[in-house]
C-alpha cells in the first residue's frame, strides 16, 4: 500500500492511518500552560493560590511532558534498525503482555491495559524492545484505543514488510470507571490484522490463543 500525503505538515498517513510524528503545531510556553492549569483549578471550585495547590500547575505541566512524550518520537524511526539474518527462522515472533498506559482523547483521562503483538517475518527482524517501544510511543499521545491499535499494526507492517501483523489491546478506560456510566473494571478489546493473520483464520486463531493463554 502506498503512503498517503496529508496537506498538514508533520503528518504521515499510511492506509489512512496517521503513524509518524505528531502534527507540527505552535506549542504554548510552559508559563502559558501553567496558567491554563490554574484556570482549571479555579473552574473546579478551588483556590489555585491555596498552599497545597500553589505548585500544582508546575507539577501538572511536568507530568504532561511525561504523559505525552510520544509526540516527540517517530515510531517509524524506532523500527528503522533491522536484522537480515533470521537464521532460517520461519514462524511468528510475538510479544505478550506489554504494559500500556495512555490517555483517551475524548476526556483526557487514562486507560490502562496490555498489548499483544505478533508478526510473521520475511527476510528481516527487529529487536524485541523496539516493538514495545512502538507501543509506548503511540500510548503517550491523545487518541482512542481503536486508532492506536491500527497505528501499531500499520507501522510494523510498513517498516518490516512481514507476511502479516497481529495486534490485540485490552484496556480499562477510566472515563467509564470514574464518570458517565461508572462501570469499573470493564475491559475494551481491540484487534487489527494484516497479511496472513487477516487472510488465514488458523493463524489468526493461533495468535488469539497465544494472547489469552497464561500457561493453563
Amino acid at each position: 500500500m502506498a503512503t498517503k500525503t496529508d496537506t498538514r505538515p508533520g503528518r504521515k498517513l499510511y492506509a489512512g492511518i496517521e503513524i509518524g510524528k505528531g502534527p507540527q503545531i505552535t506549542r504554548p510556553s510552559r508559563e502559558e500552560a501553567e496558567r491554563a492549569v490554574r484556570t482549571l483549578i479555579a473552574y473546579a471550585g478551588d483556590d489555585p493560590e491555596r498552599e497545597g495547590l500553589r505548585d500544582t500547575p508546575k507539577r501538572v505541566v511536568g507530568a504532561y511532558d511525561e504523559f505525552f512524550a510520544g509526540y516527540k518520537d517517530d515510531p517509524i524511526e524506532v523500527l528503522s534498525r533491522t536484522f537480515d539474518d533470521v537464521g532460517g527462522y520461519d514462524d511468528i515472533v510475538m510479544l505478550r503482555d506489554i504494559e500500556l498506559n495512555s490517555h483517551c482523547e475524548h476526556h483526557m483521562v487514562p486507560f490502562i491495559g496490555k498489548a499483544h503483538i505478533a508478526y510473521f517475518p520475511t527476510d528481516r527482524v527487529v529487536g524485541l524492545s523496539k516493538l514495545a517501544r512502538v507501543v509506548e510511543v503511540f500510548g503517550r499521545r491523545l487518541q482512542t484505543q481503536e486508532t492506536m491499535t491500527a497505528q501499531i499494526a500499520e507501522t510494523i507492517d510498513r517498516v518490516l514488510k512481514p507476511k502479516g501483523v497481529a495486534v490485540m489491546i485490552e484496556a480499562v478506560h477510566q472515563c467509564m470507571s470514574m464518570r458517565g456510566v461508572r462501570k469499573p473494571g470493564v475491559a475494551t478489546i481491540t484487534t487489527q490484522f494484516t497479511g496472513v493473520f487477516k487472510e488465514d483464520p488458523a493463524q489468526q486463531a493461533r495468535f488469539m490463543q497465544l494472547a489469552v493463554d497464561r500457561g493453563r
